[in-house]
């Protein structure tokens, strides 16, 4: 049987290369993650450096795991929009980007998000200006608080474009 144990840490969407860096640095030091919920991560033991760890944003999309599994990666779990993968390393490179441009769509779709849910609580804080319980104040701080996240998804967004014109 083989060990296990479970990690609660956060990441902000934004950092999700951070995450996935910790991810595989867990599975360099044999632990895999073999399921997750809220800020819960699950793993069991591995061989050091046995599996790679990808995730992505993406809407549920049954094909799309069938596909993935079809190319030797395991479907680990689903955290809201993010989707979790792993493929034994002895299977060759697990990259679920194959270029700039689908990474730049992948940055797109988490910025549409940010801005959805910023625009969100944007209104939401000036909705209730006039409340009687004048909480606003923790919308905007939220609305705030995406906005540096847009930033720096936007920020990624920009360096990658850059790339792929020195690649031009």
């Amino acid at each position: 049987m083989a060990e296990r144990k479970t990690v609660r840490k956060w990441f902000w969407v934004w950092d999700f290369e951070k995450e996935e860096q910790w991810l595989n640095a867990m599975a360099q030091s044999g632990w895999v993650l073999d399921r997750l919920g809220f800020c819960t991560y699950h793993f069991v033991s591995c061989e050091a450096g046995e599996y790679t760890v990808r995730l992505e944003m993406r809407e549920h999309d049954e094909d799309y795991i069938r596909f993935m599994e079809e190319t030797g990666a395991e479907y680990i779990g689903r955290m809201v929009k993010w989707i979790f993968f792993r493929k034994k390393a002895e299977l060759g490179e697990f990259d679920i980007f194959s270029d700039i441009d689908s990474r730049i769509e992948h940055l797109n779709k988490i910025g549409q998000l940010l801005l959805l849910v910023c625009v969100a609580n944007v209104l939401i804080g000036m909705g209730n200006v006039a409340s009687p319980v004048n909480m606003s104040w923790l919308n905007l701080l939220c609305a705030a608080f995406l906005s540096y996240g847009l930033g720096r998804i936007h920020g990624k967004k920009e360096a990658l474009e850059k790339e792929r014109l020195l690649r031009e």
